[in-house]
């Protein structure tokens, strides 16, 4: 039989499809503390709750008898292929995770991981970003991973710098107005 016709292994996909980023070769994963404690809290979730449930399903399908058409058996087993695949993804994310603090940098005006930081491009629209970890950032929050082609222009750069930012359309010149952190804990503004 041809190689085409096999079945792919559950351990294929481990990257979650694509959907994010691979962490760059020889690169730290950093992440925040919130963000750490949001992908703990998922995989414990994952678990301890959802995947005993599904067990639970399976096992009383597969009791049943004839699994061949079976749509408790079938989606189970393929909803348990799943949960292990993502159980197993942040599993090694969060070995391999740094957690970064943004609030040791309050009061800085240099952008570093966890900066937000307003610039303006050429046109003089300003923009707000904040950097985050890989498996953390929002694009829909204003938020870009610390890998992303703006967040390597602004990383290290101060209030007042003009940066490059190489995008596809090409190369424009970008200036950081402000640099901001979150406050540590305990201290108000």
């Amino acid at each position: 039989m041809s190689k085409a016709f096999t079945k792919e292994t559950d351990a294929d996909g481990d990257e979650q499809d694509g959907l994010l980023p691979e962490i760059p070769a020889g690169a730290k994963n950093y992440i925040t503390p919130q963000g750490y404690a949001r992908l703990r809290s998922e995989l414990l979730q994952l678990i301890d709750e959802e995947r005993p449930k599904i067990v639970e399903v399976v096992h009383w399908a597969a009791s049943n008898g004839d699994r061949s058409e079976n749509g408790d058996y079938i989606y189970g087993k393929k909803r348990l292929r799943e949960i292990d695949r993502r159980i197993r993804f942040l599993t090694k994310r969060l070995e391999l995770a740094e957690i970064t603090d943004p609030a040791v940098h309050h009061g800085h005006d240099q952008a570093f991981f966890g900066a937000t930081v307003t610039y303006a491009e050429e046109s003089g629209q300003e923009r707000t970003i904040t950097i985050m970890g890989i498996d953390e950032a929002d694009t829909a929050q204003g938020q870009v991973s610390w890998v992303s082609p703006i967040a390597r222009a602004l990383l290290k750069a101060r209030e007042g710098d003009v940066v490059k930012l190489v995008t596809p359309l090409g190369a424009q010149e970008i200036e950081v107005l402000e640099v901001r952190y979150p406050a540590p804990p305990g201290l108000t503004r």
